[in-house]
């Protein structure tokens, strides 16, 4: 139990590491960011640190945000290299970069129940 534990903390540390390092190099080496808020919402490394999935949260209007994916993308070699030099670690995971869509779709549910409460409050005012 204690080799697991050890494992999973290792991982949690690793986690938090590429997360901020990944943050720091898109708020300071990507310039097509302005006007949008991006961020680094969570980094899934893999047991063997061999790969590690990170997850964007991107906010700003369609326009922006197509713009600033692109940009991501077209650097995703840049933001590696950049990482392996800021990281030392015996094996620097390979990224993958996703949207995270948990944002939207947490703003979409509270906005549903906001319409719902509306309604309720509407129905109720009318059987009064």
């Amino acid at each position: 139990m204690g080799i697991i534990m050890k494992n999973f903390n290792r991982i949690d540390r690793v986690n938090a590491l590429l997360k901020r390092e990944i943050a720091n190099i898109l708020e300071k080496d990507l310039e097509h960011l302005e006007g949008c808020l991006v961020s680094v919402t969570e980094v899934k490394t893999s047991p063997d640190l061999r790969t590690a999935k990170v997850l964007l949260s991107i906010l700003g209007n369609d326009e922006t945000k197509d713009k600033v994916l692109k940009a991501v993308f077209k650097k995703k070699s840049y933001i590696q290299n950049k990482m392996v030099s800021a990281v030392k670690l015996k094996y620097t995971p390979v990224l993958s970069i996703e949207i995270d869509k948990s944002v939207e779709t947490g703003d979409r549910i509270l906005s549903i129940i906001s319409e719902l409460e509306i309604q309720d409050k509407s129905i109720q005012d009318s059987d009064e």
